[in-house]
């Protein structure tokens, strides 16, 4: 027996498809709709039928219960139960009759489509509500009948039948009805005979093809139709793709609207795609992503024309819209181990109207405890700032930055009052690689265990940058890369100062497209070379380990060297690690098991003794701005000064 199936149910098409679909708003779509919040997020967590709970019952609620049969595994049972609105929404009753038939009779369809999608064609789906048909003829005065005896009996039994396996899989040309000289693979595509039929994965590999085609200069591509048969004797599904690759096109002019509040020209020298390149959507993606690093820029669309132009190139319109200029806030962090800090601060996006940034930031922080190195310093500290960029001063590709500060800050380790002023251009060599080139300016009065020492500073920085992440506070997967290696000299003194060396490398891995479970690592280190001591170099320039931006659950600093008195005193050299498992529990909330290790150590380079290792678990708050993080970290093996944990709250992934 061969029966033709149809996927539309199950998933939106991909935009170059043939297919279309339109939305229609359910008794059931509103239903499940409640008031967004952290609050609410949360109790939802913990208690998800609270979201069937939300909100006053319904007029003329019909109470009922639910017995859902599911003769095959567990994983298919929990599918069907997912589907299943009659099971979801059980806490929270339809309106009337008519409510209670209308979330059957979407059952029998959605849970039909759950069984597609987990490779099952032949199963028969049999709802009873009080042993009846949902659509008997005479099915309201029967559920009325029944809500007098109380909530009604809803039976849902589901016979799956047998797993379908993919048989015959073609791609073929639509026009001509062969097979495709390039494309995809069955493996790209991820319909591999003899592999579980899973519907969903029909549905994708639709995606697949348009985007492998888009990649590669088609811009037009589209799958004309989809034909799939489920083969009941063999338990097979065999599924043809016909595709229309369309014509391979080039860029041709790129046109500009809405920069107005930009000086001409703005946007269209840092398009960077020249009249005659070939057509590719990951080049348009990558130009959507530069542009919006300006903070001006609030948004980006780029439409393509909807066809060639006669000389076969495509024109691409670009439509941005402007940020609110001016903008001001406040952030706050708190840790049990690093102390708490709270920042006011002020900005401007579009300065001058060249996309001139500058923010103005007051900071003030509390230690928490009193300082090792100075016992009887004030623990508060403050910070005020005025960080400025100005893009393109030479090519497109060149920014300047500034960055000024008076400060006060206080650690374990020391107490330092300074000024500093840092300016430099940074180049982009292209979206991944840029390089910042500056100069390094403080003079600083700090007191450590030796006492109190004026110091000026002159450093030269470069900052290399390597970045193919797919967010700056979220990432899910990429690589990330950064080196600064600074030589510096103390004004007064002769000769050559010291050079400090930190690098970092991190990478990110989505085991799934829904980036539900992401896998994080971090590695860094670094040296200062050239110092014949460790009390040559100002404390302030020394490498410290411990606390929430390292090795989490133990104090700040305390992973670091000591003198004779125990007293941190900071190290030449540092190593750290650290691993994440970012799991999604809700599309708001996700908990975060992490390992950390770490230390500083006296020498030039890392020798590895006396690493400190600790481990723990982190909850995080989804917002659109990025995650809220709050982390509890238990130290491994503590020394008897260490303490018990750490707890860290902030914004943004702790790598």
């Amino acid at each position: 027996m061969l029966l033709a199936l149809a996927f539309a149910t199950l998933a939106a098409p991909h935009p170059g498809s043939a297919q279309s679909s339109t939305q229609t708003t359910t008794e059931t779509d509103v239903e499940k709709k409640t008031e967004p919040g952290l609050f609410n997020d949360l109790a939802n967590l913990f208690n998800p039928q609270r979201l069937a709970d939300a909100g006053p019952p319904p007029a003329d609620a019909t109470p009922y219960t639910v017995k859902i049969e599911v003769h095959g595994d567990n994983d298919l049972r929990k599918q069907v139960e997912a589907a299943s609105n009659l099971e979801t929404l059980k806490a929270r009753p339809p309106s009337g009759a008519a409510g209670l038939v209308r979330r059957a009779l979407s059952d029998q369809r959605d849970i039909n489509a759950a069984l597609y999608s987990a490779g099952y064609y032949a199963g028969t789906v049999r709802i009873l509500i009080a042993g009846n048909a949902p659509d008997a003829p005479n099915i309201f005065e029967i559920v009325e009948a029944a809500r007098k005896r109380g909530p009604v009996p809803v039976m849902v039994d589901v016979q799956p039948g047998a797993l379908f396996h993919f048989g015959t899989i073609r791609v073929l040309d639509a026009s001509s009805g062969r097979p495709l000289a390039d494309g995809p693979t069955l493996n790209e595509l991820r319909l591999r005979p003899g592999e579980p039929a899973l519907a969903t994965e029909v549905v994708r590999s639709e995606g697949i093809i348009v985007d492998y085609y888009r990649l590669h200069a088609r811009p037009f591509a589209r799958v004309v139709s989809r034909d799939v048969v489920a083969d009941h004797a063999t338990h097979t599904l065999d599924v043809t793709l016909k595709v229309d690759p369309g014509p391979h096109a080039a860029f041709g002019r790129f046109t500009v609207s809405g920069a107005d509040f930009l000086t001409p020209g703005f946007v269209e020298q840092r398009i960077e795609i020249p009249p005659g390149t070939p057509y590719s959507s990951d080049a348009l993606n990558r130009l959507r992503r530069r542009l919006l690093t300006y903070e001006s820029i609030g948004s980006v669309r780029i439409n393509e024309a909807s066809k060639l132009d006669p000389d076969g190139t495509l024109p691409i319109d670009i439509v941005v819209s402007p940020r609110k200029p001016r903008y001001f806030g406040f952030s706050a962090s708190y840790s049990s181990t690093d102390g708490s800090l709270i920042d006011v601060y002020w900005g401007h996006r579009n300065l001058f109207g060249g996309g001139e940034t500058l923010r103005l930031d007051a900071q003030a922080s509390w230690f928490g405890e009193q300082p090792e190195a100075v016992p009887d310093a004030d623990p508060f500290g403050y910070k005020i700032s005025a960080s400025f960029m100005k893009p393109g001063i030479y090519t497109a590709q060149d920014d300047l930055l500034a960055d000024a500060a008076v400060l006060r800050e206080v650690t374990n380790a020391y107490v330092r009052e300074a000024v500093t002023f840092v300016a430099g251009v940074r180049h982009r060599f292209n979206d991944q690689l840029s390089l910042q080139v500056s100069l390094d300016l403080e003079q600083s009065q700090v007191e450590d265990t030796t006492g109190t020492h004026d110091y000026s500073i002159v450093g030269v920085p470069f900052y290399l940058k390597y970045d193919t992440t797919d967010s700056e506070l979220d990432p899910s997967r990429g690589i990330r890369f950064s080196g600064t290696a600074e030589p510096y000299a103390y004004l007064g003194d002769a000769g050559a100062g010291p050079t400090m060396v930190d690098v970092a490398f991190s990478t990110y891995h989505a085991f799934d497209e829904e980036k539900r479970f992401i896998l994080a690592g971090r590695v860094a280190g670094g040296s200062v070379i050239g110092a014949n001591d460790i009390y040559d170099v100002p404390p302030q320039r020394r490498f410290y380990v411990g606390g929430g931006g390292s090795v989490r659950g133990y104090d700040y600093q305390s992973i670091s060297p000591r003198n004779e008195d125990g007293i941190i005193i900071g190290g030449l050299s540092y190593f750290e690690a650290s691993a994440e498992a970012r799991i999604r529990v809700t599309d708001t909330i996700g908990i975060v098991p992490f390992f950390d290790m770490g230390a500083a150590f006296s020498s030039a380079t890392p020798d590895f003794d006396g690493l400190k290792y600790s481990a723990g678990i982190g909850l995080r708050y989804y917002t659109a701005v990025g995650p809220l993080r709050l982390d509890l970290a238990f130290p491994i093996n503590p020394g008897p000064d260490d303490g018990d944990f750490g707890l860290y709250v902030s914004l943004g992934q702790a790598f």
